[in-house]
């Protein structure tokens, strides 16, 4: 697939590419554009639940939900 490029320079402030860099790091992206990419699709993906109960083992997350009483 062939991509267009317009190389193009935007103004940050320090703290923001301090930032930047460390989402690039964590990320493993390839390079900052990539990393901006991540981090937009992290955002526009927010209203997903995906990891929201966290890293709990399913007994976990059922436990409390019902009891005898609540079964046919």
């Amino acid at each position: 697939m062939l991509y267009n490029y317009m190389v193009t320079t935007i103004q940050i402030q320090d703290r923001t590419l301090e930032m930047l860099r460390k989402v690039k790091d964590e990320t493993k992206s390839a390079s900052y554009d990539e990393a901006i990419k991540k981090i937009i699709l992290r955002e526009q993906n927010k209203g997903s639940f995906f990891g929201y109960l966290g890293k709990k083992t399913r007994k976990e997350i059922l436990r409390g939900l019902r009891d005898k009483n609540d079964r046919f």
